[in-house]
């Protein structure tokens, strides 16, 4: 097959899931409501935390930021992948496929890094409650962000531009809902070990040091609760990490689920299952997390619901 370079390389086919036809439109009304219910939550928490002075805490600074990147975390992909699955129109042109990839790696690093920073933010909450304000002050708060930004923008533009300066062979075929960098990978024809050179190395580091701070903070915090065991400061710990450990178990736990679980004969077919799940189901999941196990998310709803009460009369 001769190569055929990216510049004469004007559009690419999303193959999408594997569902069969006369199922399209149950799974686009599931995935649709799905979709609704990640922007609308995620949106919702970022407004009771605007609105509510009580909720103007580090905690909640970073939940707020890890809201907005879980809707547009899904708003990279699940737009398209409903519009494949209305029109049958399955192509993408060149550019929005590789802008597509690009926001795909940067808001998973980005929520990656948040999820990193937010754990730390706990450790310093139970392990040095006296000391809380003073190290999470606002100017910290602010670079933590703004770090979590700039890397997981940098991390993205740099494998943009190594896959740009790539060739593409003549099939233009991803056997997937989006464009996905390792599936892009597959298609290239000319030399890929510098990407994977750099998806091995600098890309396992942007994967494990966030991991690493965060095993570490709850370590940390483990064993601070448990030093001075009594009842009632677990309970206090669970109910203030609880939410976090569990938007994290579920993050991580499909990212292993497509990377680490070894692959079957159907291996395309969990890779895609695992992303739907990454992509679509843990994002709409997080409203929920950080709503039905929060008591100050929910005692913020309920004012909320109450004023709109009173204005509505």
């Amino acid at each position: 097959m001769r190569p055929k370079n990216q510049s004469s390389m004007s559009e690419f086919l999303l193959l999408g899931l594997p569902i069969r036809p006369e199922q399209q439109g149950m799974f686009f009304a599931l995935f649709l409501g799905m979709y609704l219910t990640t922007v609308l939550g995620n949106l919702l928490i970022i407004l009771l935390i605007r609105l509510d002075s009580r909720l103007h805490t580090p905690m909640y600074f970073f939940l707020s930021h890890l809201a907005f990147s879980d809707i547009s975390f899904s708003s990279v992909t699940v737009p398209k992948m409903l519009m494949n699955m209305q029109t049958q129109h399955l192509s993408i042109p060149y550019v929005a496929c590789i802008s597509q990839m690009y926001f795909f790696i940067f808001f998973v690093c980005l929520d990656n890094f948040l999820l990193a920073v937010m754990a730390y933010d706990r450790y310093v909450a139970i392990c040095q409650p006296l000391h809380y304000t003073t190290v999470m002050r606002e100017e910290l708060c602010i670079l933590l962000v703004a770090g979590s930004w700039f890397f997981s923008c940098a991390h993205a533009l740099l494998h943009t531009l190594l896959l740009s300066r790539l060739s593409f062979c003549a099939d233009n075929t991803i056997p997937h809902f989006f464009c996905d960098l390792t599936a892009l990978l597959k298609l290239i024809c000319s030399d890929t070990s510098l990407n994977e050179l750099v998806i091995f190395t600098e890309g396992g580091v942007f994967a494990f040091l966030p991991l690493c701070a965060i095993l570490g903070s709850y370590i940390r915090i483990g064993a601070t609760i448990l030093g001075v065991p009594s009842i009632k400061r677990i309970c206090k710990g669970l109910s203030t990490c609880g939410s976090h450990l569990l938007v994290v178990f579920l993050y991580y736990g499909t990212l292993a689920m497509i990377y680490f679980i070894p692959s079957s004969n159907n291996s395309k077919v969990k890779d895609i299952i695992a992303s739907v799940i990454y992509t679509v189901v843990t994002p709409m999941l997080n409203p929920f997390i950080y709503s039905l196990r929060n008591r100050d998310m929910k005692l913020a709803l309920g004012i909320l619901y109450r004023r709109k009460i009173i204005f509505s009369k």
